[in-house]
């Protein structure tokens, strides 16, 4: 799914997946620690916090056995048990996250969510929580053999291609295509206001072309709306009425909902096909996807970010 990441990572991030249970269905690594961002000297990456995401079949099983490992990786709410850890873990994005972790010479921190929620972000754009971090280049640790997460990650990727088409004018670059996938989970995430680098979206893509290209090469060579001229770095598509009405029915459902109840005025009840019908011939078509996208994110980083005061914050 991914270029190799920084030079010798490899066997670190193998020793660092082997002190946790290895009952996962798919564990990556991602973020600054993992991939060079602009800006940033090839020395300061290898002293960047590592940031994971594991998936598993039963949370709370997984983290009944985490804890008998890694106990002092939770907070207070180790006290609660894994049974209430999970039930904290399916709220908002769920992903439940233990953070400033020392393992194996290195600050870590890690998010657990179960398979089952996972695919079903990915298909649907529930949170776009974990399913935009999947949107960019990640470092794939291990992956079972699970046909309907495999499918889940592919579609997650045709999904931000499609999005990203609707807010793109007829003609751009790799780049400006890329950039536009980057910022999707982005969108109305207010730590891009408070805190997170404005700039983060550019930092992330500059260095990173070739393994966008590696994500998204495939997609793009198959896609019938577009014109690829790999080798000029172009692409051209289709931004007529029927096109985009095209794509807007291909959207993940979460946000066709989200547009539906931006677009159609409260007591109209039109169905979502009539309603994406109307936003294609929209001049605005591009706006009313961001909003949509922006109205998925918000909701989702404020839970999550309040969640981090329970799982980060408070008595580790």
């Amino acid at each position: 799914m991914a270029l190799p990441a920084l030079a010798g990572s490899g066997v670190q991030f193998r020793r660092i997946l082997a002190h946790f249970p290895q009952e996962l269905s798919l564990a990556f690594a991602y973020g600054s620690g993992v991939f060079r961002q602009a800006g940033a000297a090839p020395s300061q990456s290898r002293h960047n916090m590592l940031d994971f995401v594991f998936a598993v079949d039963d949370s709370v099983t997984w983290h009944m056995m985490n804890l008998l490992k890694n106990r002092s990786h939770y907070s207070f709410l180790k006290l609660f048990g894994p049974k209430q850890i999970s039930s904290i873990q399916s709220c908002g994005a769920g992903i439940y996250y233990n953070t400033l972790v020392q393992c194996n010479g290195r600050m870590i921190k890690y998010g657990v969510i179960g398979t089952d929620a996972l695919i079903e972000d990915l298909l649907h754009w529930k949170t776009l929580y974990v399913a935009g971090r999947l949107q960019k280049p990640v470092k794939i640790l291990t992956q079972n053999e699970n046909g309907k997460l495999q499918a889940a990650l592919f579609s997650n990727l045709k999904s931000a291609v499609t999005a990203a088409f609707l807010m793109l004018p007829e003609s751009f670059s790799e780049e400006d295509l890329y950039m536009q996938i980057a910022g999707l989970s982005y969108s109305g995430d207010f730590r891009m206001i408070i805190g997170e680098d404005r700039s983060k979206v550019l930092n992330i893509v500059k260095p990173n072309v070739p393994h966008f290209q590696k994500l998204y090469n495939n997609i793009l060579q198959e896609c019938p709306q577009v014109v690829y001229k790999h080798q000029l770095g172009r692409l051209e598509i289709d931004k007529s009425p029927e096109g985009q009405f095209m794509q807007l029915m291909a959207l993940p459902r979460t946000l066709q909902q989200k547009i539906t109840s931006f677009v159609d005025p409260p007591g109209k009840n039109r169905d979502v096909e009539e309603v994406l019908l109307k936003v294609a011939h929209d001049p605005d078509c591009g706006l009313v996807v961001h909003e949509g996208i922006s109205g998925i994110v918000r909701s989702s980083s404020l839970i999550q970010s309040s969640k981090t005061i329970l799982t980060a914050v408070l008595f580790k």
